[in-house]
This record gives C-alpha cells, structure tokens and sequence, in this order.
C-alpha cells in the first residue's frame, strides 16, 4: 500500500480535519495519498478542501484531494474511513442541553452518557448503518477510525448493526492525560511508562511508573498540598477509588451520581454546567475565521493534533509498530466487564492493523462503574437495533446522573420531549411518544 487512500466522512468538521490532515503529510509516506473529502453541505466542504490543499502546500506534500457530496463515492476503494460526523451540529447539541434544563436536569457535554448522549448516538445510528452499508459494498477491506462521539455507543452498534469488524474508536483522552500529568509532575512525558483501561471517557490509569518507581505516591503529596487541585472532580474521584480517571472533570462529573445533582458540589469542585455549548460556539467562530482566511488567502496557523488515526495509518502503511489506545468490543479483554460492551485498551498496531491486547480483571470499584455505563449503552444500541422505544426509556432510567436527578415520570417525560425534538433525525420506529 504505496499510497494508501483515506476517506474523511464529515470532512465539513474543518477544524479538526486540519488537524488531522497535518498529522497525515508530517509522515513523508503519506504525503501522496489520495485524499478524499465528503460531506453534505457544500460550502463546508468546498473550505474542508481548500483547507487541504493549503496545508499540503505548506508541509510540502503533494496528495490527490478529492471532494464528493456523495458518500459512496467518496468512499470507493478506500484503505482507510476516518468518521467524524456530528448529525444535526449545533442546533441538535443545543436542543440535548435546553431541553433537559427545563425538566431540571443538568449537563456539562452531553455527549457521551445521560440525556444528550443517549439522543446523540440515536441520531447518528442511521447514518452508521448507511455508512457501514456504503463500506461493505465498495471498500469492505477498509478501517474505519471512528472518532464521532459516543464513541462506546456509536461502535458497538457499527460492530452488531452493520457486521463490519475493522473498526475502532479512537479518542486522545488517555495520552492527554498522562501529557498532563507528566507535566504536573515534572516528569518528561517521554520517560513515564504508564498503562491504562476501561471505556472511553471513564477508563482508569492502572500503572503510572517513572524508572521503574510508582508516581501515585508523587501525585499524593502533590495532591495533599494543593487545595485547588482537590477542587475537581477527576481528583475527587481518584483520591475515593484509587486509581486516576482518563477523561476531564466537567466529562467525569456526567457520568456518576455524586455530583452535577447538588449545588454545594458544583460550587465546590468549579462545574461549568452547560460548558459544551461554548465549545459549539468556539467551533463556528473556529470554521468561520478557516473560510474567511482561505477566501483572502491569508496563510491558516495549523498545528498537528498528536491524534491516533495518522499513527494508525503510517503503521498499517509502513508496518511500523506502535500502541494507541482503542475503542473496541471488549470479547474478553477485560474480564469483569460484559464481553458486548466497547472497551478502551492499549493496542498494538503494525502492518496487521489494530490488534487489541488483553488487560485482565479491573479493580472492582472500577469495574462496577464501568458496568453501569456499558448496561446502559446497551439499551440505546438494543432500541435502535430491536426497534424498541421503550429501552430509550430504560436507558435514561439506568444513567446514573440522569436516575440521580430526576424521579422517573420526569425521566419518561423527559424523553418523550426529546424524541419531539429530535424526531425527524430518528429512526421511525423510535419516535412514539410513550407518555407515563
């Protein structure tokens, strides 16, 4: 694979396809492949592929870029699928926030568990099911690197709705923070050996180590010191269950009961509640200065982003091997979690391709969190698969901030408005509205 092709769904995400597109032409291997950009609004788009002409000039790269509103078409003979859609964008992110709020329910970024994560995957099922119909028929020897959000959710139903097998969700949660707390801990990045596992955005820094010795005890001291550090979540949470989580504070708090339900806790540990819709905003402003500078041909200030899927790319083309941390159906690597449930593990990767490894048993605090979030990813998969409104309900009833914060005829209500909301981005079957 000389000159591997790699197709962007969603390309129109400008931002962050630039970011990956200068972690694709740093690599001297990949700086002639075939480009190919989809995406369904036109203008988007039509920026996505000025954007990569421009960065390829700038890095030196000469690659085939090619545009195509049409996704199939995109995607025929493609080697690599980098999936990066947001149905719906910012209207659809601002209706998972508003809604909620006016049933009393609080969010940070709604898009992994709870109310807004539950109706972001429901909205994004039908295009997977299309997308993964469009890969098995014009380039089923592809891997697509899915880094639509949420991710355990939107890959266990890529693997159990479409049949596909090489898939894997990528997410820079767990490098990022280990590069932070390397950094805290004044310890060069490149000399921490660490190890980490359990579902995206909820996993656990299992080993922490610098020349062989523990840094826990490090981060202890440091930890005892400062005040302001014990005032987030993430340290809350590690000093209660011993091991570090893999994903930020405002995250973190979203996915447990203890903490967005209580105003004295969100004072405490600083919760920005409603944090996403800045970042929705910050995005647009972010899409619109690309465009605007393209248009006058002012040089773009891209930086590479570290992200996985290039790494991924360059060891599949080059056999380089590496490890990443991926998103994968668990099928036994970690054994007290269920074996249907999407699980973040250390992967191998080289010219095979993603090779996930075995972790063993997790701590058993930790597994019992991890359980709860993967029994309810799995209502909102079976909904959509069994074409079964109700589990949406049982979905929300199972999620522990949303069960913390609500009594359940709340809850069904809740959900019944949301189903109004987003109705026309759902699967037909799943938009009844149930009532109590």
């Amino acid at each position: 694979m000389t000159s591997p092709k790699i197709t962007f769904i969603g390309a129109g995400s400008v931002v962050f396809t630039q970011g990956l597109l200068a972690d694709l032409f740093a690599f001297p291997e990949l700086r002639n492949a075939h480009i190919s950009l989809h995406d369904i609004d036109a203008e988007r788009l039509a920026t996505a592929a000025a954007a990569a002409l421009h960065i390829a000039s700038r890095l030196g790269a000469s690659p085939r870029v090619t545009a195509h509103l049409d996704r199939r078409e995109s995607l025929v003979d493609a080697d690599f699928v980098i999936n990066i859609v947001q149905v719906g964008m910012g209207e659809a992110t601002r209706m998972d926030f508003d809604v909620p709020a006016r049933h009393g329910l609080r969010q940070t970024i709604g898009d992994t568990l709870g109310v807004g994560g539950i109706f972001r995957a429901l909205r994004t099922f039908p295009l997977l099911k299309a997308l993964g119909e469009d890969i098995a028929a014009v380039c089923p020897e592809a891997w697509l690197l899915n880094y639509t959000n949420p991710m355990a959710m939107n890959v266990q139903y890529l693997t159990q709705a479409t049949g596909l097998t090489r898939v894997v969700g990528l997410c820079h949660s767990v490098y990022w923070t280990m590069r932070g707390l390397s950094d805290l801990l004044q310890v060069p990045y490149e000399e921490v050996t660490y190890r980490a596992a359990g579902v995206n955005h909820q996993a656990w820094v299992l080993r922490f180590e610098h020349d062989g010795a523990d840094l826990y005890p490090r981060l202890d001291a440091l930890i005892a010191e400062d005040e302001q550090l014990r005032r987030r979540v993430r340290v809350d949470m590690y000093r209660r269950l011993g091991y570090y989580p893999t994903e930020t504070s405002e995250h973190s708090s979203e996915y447990v009961p203890w903490y967005l339900h209580h105003d004295g806790e969100i004072e405490r540990l600083r919760l920005p509640v409603g944090a996403y819709l800045g970042i929705v905003e910050e995005n647009v402003r972010e899409y619109e200065k690309t465009r605007e500078a393209l248009a006058a041909g002012a040089p773009l200030h891209v930086e590479g982003t570290l992200e996985y899927a290039p790494q991924i790319i360059h060891s599949v083309v080059t056999g380089t091997p590496r490890t990443v941390y991926g998103n994968v159906p668990n099928h036994g690597l970690i054994d007290n979690l269920p074996a249907h449930g999407v699980v973040e593990v250390p992967c191998l990767v080289d010219a095979l391709g993603v090779q996930p490894t075995h972790v063993g048993a997790l701590p058993p605090q930790l597994a019992a969190l991890n359980r709860a979030y993967l029994s309810m990813n799995d209502l909102v998969v079976r909904a959509a698969i069994e074409d079964d409104p109700r589990h949406i309900r049982h979905a929300a009833m199972a999620d522990p901030a949303t069960a913390a914060a609500l009594p359940v005829e709340s809850i069904w209500a809740l959900c019944d408005d949301m189903v109004r909301a987003h109705a026309d981005r759902l699967q037909p079957s799943l938009r009844a509205v149930l009532g109590t």
